[in-house]
């Protein structure tokens, strides 16, 4: 069983160390492979920029587009997204052998809901900003081709080397209680997981709907999750910052979906998955 895994960056890495270990022969994909080295992952160079370059993918059962844009702008997320899926798409489509799942990361940057709603697989879509629409074009690409498809929208990642939210709360600096800004996170081991989980469906042939809502079970105020921060580095807040998420919007992600087809939260919340970054990155205070 081949899967294969375009823009093998830190969730690529950390989903084909889980598909390795349960039997799967994985090959990343990257502009430099050797960054992948270490990972005893299968590497392959590549730039998936140049479309007369990707007759060279290997065939896989599986298809992972995790592809991550090179910079924030027009250009650069047209070219990751629509166009990079949508050649991807008319590659593998045509091959004897085409894989039985493809998969696409998106983002829930494609709600527009700014006013604490609750959201899902199902709430509308329209984006205003060019991220959003253009990964929302990528989306109904992959829903519209012939070739069976998953869409999974992420909501905020984190974990370890993720941690700028930690260091902010170290600072002394938090985000003001009112108005509240709902935000949504999902720890990096939970986005491999749920792939992972998602994969081992289509490769059952358990049906699978097309879009998946990803995020952790407790959408919490960006208040809420720094006073937590604040209270176990035993700092306290001595500046109050303007709420990141005022150009993002306050949103609350429904994932019943996702649990419904029987995935099980490693963190269920930010406090799980905060404690564990916390650990690992050595930010807790030393005991005397």
């Amino acid at each position: 069983m081949t899967t294969l895994i375009l823009g093998c960056g830190d969730i690529g890495t950390t989903l084909g160390k889980r598909l390795q270990e349960a039997g799967h022969r994985v090959i990343g994909v990257r502009r430099n492979a050797a960054a992948l080295a270490a990972t005893g992952l299968e590497a392959v160079s590549l730039d998936l920029g140049d479309p007369a370059r990707l007759v060279d993918l290997p065939n896989a059962e599986v298809l992972v587009y995790v592809v991550s844009a090179d910079h924030f702008d027009e250009a650069a997320y047209r070219a990751a997204y629509p166009d990079g899926l949508k050649a991807v798409l008319s590659e593998f489509a045509g091959r004897e052998r085409p894989p039985r799942r493809v998969f696409f990361v998106s983002s829930t940057s494609v709600y527009p809901q700014q006013e604490g709603e609750w959201v899902d697989e199902t709430s509308p879509t329209a984006p205003s900003g060019f991220s959003g629409q253009l990964m929302r074009e990528a989306e109904q690409a992959l829903i519209d081709h012939p070739l069976p498809g998953t869409v999974v929208r992420f909501s905020g990642i984190y974990g370890p080397g993720r941690d700028r939210l930690i260091r902010q709360v170290g600072e002394g600096r938090i985000a003001p209680s009112s108005p509240a800004m709902h935000t949504n996170r999902i720890h990096r081991d939970d986005c491999a997981g749920v792939l992972a989980h998602l994969i081992d469906l289509a490769l059952a042939e358990k049906p699978l709907h097309d879009l998946y809502l990803a995020n952790d079970c407790e959408p919490a105020p960006l208040h809420e999750v720094m006073s937590w921060l604040a209270t176990q580095l035993k700092v306290e807040a001595t500046e109050t910052i303007q709420s990141p998420l005022r150009r993002r919007a306050s949103k609350r992600c429904d994932n019943t979906r996702l649990l419904e087809s029987g995935y099980a939260f490693h963190y269920p919340s930010y406090r799980e998955g905060y404690a564990q970054v916390l650990k690992v990155g050595g930010f807790l205070p030393q005991r005397a």
